[in-house]
């Protein structure tokens, strides 16, 4: 009888190494466009919450995570996507490709950082705004003048120092260029876009390509986002930030749980830290509006208010029109675009 004793404890005891073990193997894939800089910070933060879940990043810019998503549709490889532009998440989510989820602390977060349903497909992270790069050694050398409008960039003392984002694999480029649509209204804004590429020297597929040459001096003017160009600016390179006068398009980084994972409840668990204090006290760090508000501190090198200088976005139409924008844009100007 000891002996059986002995033998059920054994078992008991290993059926709770094997079920500790299965816990801490737990691996969520998460799909990204996050800058790789940040991503260690962020899962370093979450596992001091959930050390028995690991991340295992898959990281890509933002159009090639989007396209990647949507080809995986019928057999989805990802659990999690943290850190997509929620125009991005609001084409998957018309493919029904999200699964809904109310994360703790929902009720704490700005009504606009989130999906408008009662338990949203998606919840926001923080906000990237567009601005210009401007080299002022190389501008010096070429005798070019600081911008002060988008319109500015059409004038021919720009023509090849120019260097911006392709909208069909940088969400940058896809919110500068649905932007430009709702400030110039469609013919003007593609007449506009006409007239810029006349000055532009290429188009990169990451967002933040074109800022980091105009700080190497590759280029004199990077069409990219804020964030990145006030890093750089922090780290001692020539860069003027430009913010144009018509206001600034912007997207928001967001993130959800892919329907179909077989590990919901560790995703659910990453929804919760996506929305939590500490997490959006991280985001801080490089964006100057983040979901909670109250968090956010002035960010150097931004402009005091960034909410005042970003457009009306209009999330619902830049995702409606997502494919027919990046269609017309290919055709008419992707003869400058970098090799992929």
């Amino acid at each position: 009888m000891k002996m059986k004793s002995i033998i059920r404890a054994l078992s008991v005891a290993g059926a709770v190494v094997v079920a500790a073990n299965a816990q801490a193997a737990t691996e969520l894939t998460v799909y990204t466009a996050v800058e790789a800089e940040d991503l260690k910070r962020y899962a370093k933060e979450f596992n001091k919450q959930y050390p028995d879940i690991k991340i295992k990043w898959v990281r890509d810019s933002t159009g090639i995570v989007t396209a990647k998503l949507l080809a995986e549709k019928a057999n989805p490889q990802a659990d999690v996507v943290w850190g997509l532009a929620a125009t991005s998440l609001l084409v998957l989510k018309g493919e029904d490709l999200l699964q809904p989820y109310a994360p703790e602390g929902l009720d704490k977060l700005s009504a606009k950082f989130r999906d408008s349903d009662a338990v949203p497909s998606w919840v926001g992270m923080d906000a990237w705004i567009a601005s210009i790069c401007f080299n002022t050694v190389e501008a010096k050398k070429h005798n070019l003048s600081k911008p002060a409008s988008w319109q500015d960039l059409t004038k021919p003392e720009y023509k090849g120092h120019i260097i911006m984002p392709n909208p069909n694999s940088s969400g940058t480029g896809f919110l500068d260029v649905s932007s430009w649509l709702q400030i110039y209204g469609e013919d003007k804004g593609w007449s506009f876009m006409d007239g810029l590429h006349n000055n532009i020297a290429r188009y990169t597929h990451s967002g933040s390509k074109p800022c980091k040459l105009a700080a190497s001096g590759e280029t004199a003017i990077g069409v990219s986002f804020a964030f990145r160009g006030a890093k750089l600016k922090t780290k001692g390179a020539p860069l003027d930030l430009v913010f144009p006068s018509e206001g600034l398009g912007w997207d928001m980084e967001a993130a959800a749980i892919i329907k179909g994972t077989d590990k919901l409840d560790a995703a659910q668990k990453l929804m919760d830290f996506v929305a939590s204090k500490p997490a959006n006290t991280l985001y801080n760090k490089g964006y100057a509006v983040v979901a909670m508000p109250g968090i956010a501190k002035p960010v150097k090198h931004f402009p005091e208010n960034p909410e005042a200088l970003m457009i009306d976005n209009n999330f619902e139409w830049a995702a409606q029109n997502r494919m027919a924008i990046l269609k017309e844009w290919q055709n008419r100007y992707d003869s400058k675009s970098d090799p992929k």
